[in-house]
């Protein structure tokens, strides 16, 4: 069935709607009813919403997939012009420059409301007139408003948003969730599958923005042989299929898979629909959301919901999720988690903080936290932690610098790496972490590091073990061992001298922790230590308190270690990859977060036990205080590792890594990749 067919009843309902408000901005422009400085701020506004309705209209008649690769270029230039990095200075969608010339109460009204509005291009290009529709009319109420401006305008303004946000909340809350449930909502899945994708017009018919990135990705995945692309699908899918098998959960019971990958890697992600097929597995794939080619504009309105979040919202919007998992339940069940394509190589992004964005009130984040919360448990209850799992792999993009098809063979090289000696050596790893009571990390040279990890009691080492020793399955590429501390006992310094986490830069990020928390906290990303802290309550913390030490691991890639610092690209190597090349701590949840109750075993048949910690166990008397819903893992590179040691009962000491290089017997074999480079 065409996509569009699926949606034409839906799109009749707003037909007449859409009709009306398009009529009406179409007039705008060329108006003067509304004062100055205002009036340049709606024209403006109004011209990119005609183009974004003109947009719509040839895509609608057909004429838009006729055009040539330079006319499609040039529309998605201009869709995108005003946040392109070399105009956003100007640009309305800037919050800065909007209460500039807007003052400070207007500014950040009207700049959210365009963001708003920038973000209903998706619903052109997928033939949806609702998102569009409603924000249009958002838009009209709101100039109307400025036609008549008072002391009350403001007011009413943020009335409209409010309002605008809250009465289409059960339709927003209804779409999200059939995006990620329902793999009959296919427009991504139909240009993956159905596509010419040697012509490289595909890219357009997105309607996200299409830069040298995704372009140059495409055209090297086009000289791949069809055996190399099928080779990299298999190691993602069958990634994920192990990933059941180590969980103990079985996949046949599922039949949706979420597919999460970056614009131009649509051959290995056809290769990869089909292995899935063979699994019994549909694609549901919904877009990220996220503007890679301008993350300061995401940053600076990544809290716009400030505007109109409150108790009332909240409880309105977890009723509509509850209602929208209801109506997919039977998706939900078969709905077998994620798997993950992520890109790396972009350049390093620094970001800026504004006072004229959009922020959250103290009694706001308290709240943010609870709704994050809230809405985890709910899915929880219809996707069940412990009947789904996930993979995750990575690869560089173009932007990565003039040897980016030789470090993409090395990653390819390196998410292939031989899964049994990795195997056997981070078992020795494991039988040696599992005599001690705790573990000692040290930095070296500008790292600062002084760190106490306490371990769980085994008792019976026969059968069980405290650390999983992790392949290549659900985190792509293999090498690591990874426990859940105990909290109690777990105290010191977790320094880094830079990290990226979540896409955001950490200079001379410090950590304290107290018995597994984390109670003080600093960088020096800025010159205001006040910013430094909030930047990393934000980031990091995500708006709680306090997080504890979700995870500490070990990781045994040295070959992907010796690539970063080979192509001198460490600073642009994920977390996926990052978190293999040294020692890593995670703040937040356990990795077994809601799926601790699932027997696993490593491959010498040991149980893991470490499962738990402090926090989670909460679980059993009151859930809403056992989770975080957040996992962020910081790592410390080789070059800054003085020591790991760990500690027995009886006060024996045993050195695991000493100045960067493994030491303990048995281990000696991950060393190689390093004095090959003499690193």
């Amino acid at each position: 069935m065409d996509y569009r067919v699926k949606l034409k009843d839906e799109n009749e309902l707003m037909r007449e709607r859409f009709d009306l408000a398009a009529e009406r901005i179409s007039q705008i422009p060329s108006e003067s009813t509304v004062k100055e400085p205002y009036l340049d701020y709606f024209h403006k506004v109004a011209m990119y919403i005609i183009e974004m309705k003109d947009t719509f209209l040839s895509i609608e008649d057909g004429s838009y997939a006729n055009k040539s690769l330079e006319e499609l270029q040039t529309m998605n230039q201009d869709l995108y012009e005003d946040i392109l990095e070399e105009n956003y200075e100007t640009s309305y969608a800037n919050p800065e420059y909007a209460c500039k010339m807007l003052g400070e109460d207007y500014g950040k009204v009207l700049t959210c409301l365009y963001a708003r509005l920038r973000s209903c291009l998706a619903g052109a290009f997928e033939y949806r007139l609702f998102d569009m529709t409603i924000n249009m009319e958002l838009f009209i109420e709101i100039y109307n408003l400025f036609e008549e401006e008072d002391e009350t305008t403001y007011k009413e303004v943020k009335s409209a948003l409010y309002y605008t946000a809250t009465d289409y909340s059960e339709e927003v809350c209804y779409y999200r969730t059939r995006e990620l449930l329902d793999p009959e909502l296919s427009f991504l899945t139909d240009i993956i599958m159905d596509s010419d994708l040697t012509d490289l017009r595909y890219l357009y018919q997105y309607g996200e923005h299409i830069t040298e990135n995704e372009i140059k990705t495409a055209e090297y995945m086009n000289s791949l042989s069809q055996e190399k692309i099928d080779a990299m699908a298999f190691t993602y899918t069958e990634g994920y299929r192990i990933g059941f098998i180590y969980a103990n959960i079985d996949l046949s019971k599922k039949g949706i898979v979420n597919i999460r990958y970056e614009k131009g890697f649509e051959r290995m992600v056809r290769a990869a629909i089909k292995q899935f097929e063979k699994l019994g597995l549909k694609p549901s794939i919904r877009r990220s959301g996220a503007n890679k080619f301008n993350k300061q504009y995401d940053y600076d309105h990544r809290f716009d919901y400030a505007l109109f979040f409150d108790k009332a919202y909240v409880e309105k919007r977890l009723a509509h999720l509850r209602k929208a998992y209801e109506a997919f339940k039977k998706q939900a069940s078969l709905f077998a988690g994620p798997a993950v394509i992520e890109t790396f190589g972009e350049k390093p992004f620094t970001p800026v903080s504004k006072s004229a964005s959009n922020k959250l009130s103290e009694k706001q984040q308290k709240l943010d936290v609870e709704f994050s919360r809230d809405s985890r448990l709910l899915m929880n209850e219809y996707i069940k932690g412990d009947e789904r799992s996930f993979t995750i792999i990575a690869y560089p993009v173009p932007e990565i610098g003039e040897k980016f098809e030789e470090i993409f063979d090395e990653t390819v090289k390196v998410n292939t790496l031989d899964y049994n000696l990795y195997k056997e050596i981070q078992q020795k790893l494991i039988d040696t972490l599992d005599q001690g009571e705790y573990v000692h990390i040290l930095g070296t040279g500008v790292n600062k590091t002084d760190l106490k990890v306490s371990l769980h009691q085994i008792n019976d080492p026969a059968k069980q073990t405290g650390f999983e020793n992790c392949l290549a399955d659900v985190n792509i590429p293999v090498g690591e061992v990874f426990t859940s501390p105990k909290l109690t006992g777990t105290d010191g310094v977790l320094h880094v001298s830079e990290v990226y986490l979540n896409d955001y830069k950490y200079m001379d990020l410090a950590l304290t922790l107290k018995d597994g928390k984390i109670v003080e906290y600093t960088c020096k990303n800025f010159e205001e230590e006040e910013e430094n802290k909030k930047f990393i309550k934000e980031n990091l913390l995500f708006n709680h308190d306090t997080l504890p030490m979700g995870e500490f691991a070990i990781g045994t890639n040295t070959t992907a270690y010796v690539m970063g610092r080979k192509y001198n690209i460490q600073d642009k190597l994920p977390i996926l990859i990052a978190e293999k090349t040294g020692p890593h701590f995670a703040m937040g949840d356990t990795c077994f977060s809601m799926s601790e109750e699932v027997i696993t075993r490593n491959p010498d048949g040991k149980e893991m036990i470490a499962k738990d910690n402090e926090c989670s166990i909460l679980r059993k008397t009151d859930i809403t205080k056992a989770y975080y819903n957040c996992h962020t893992d910081i790592t410390i590179p080789y070059d800054e590792l003085g020591e790991i040691a760990v500690y027995k009962k009886d006060g024996e000491k045993i050195v695991i890594i000493e100045n960067g290089r493994f030491v303990l017997a048995g281990t000696e074999e991950l060393n190689k990749p390093l004095d090959e480079m003499n690193v």
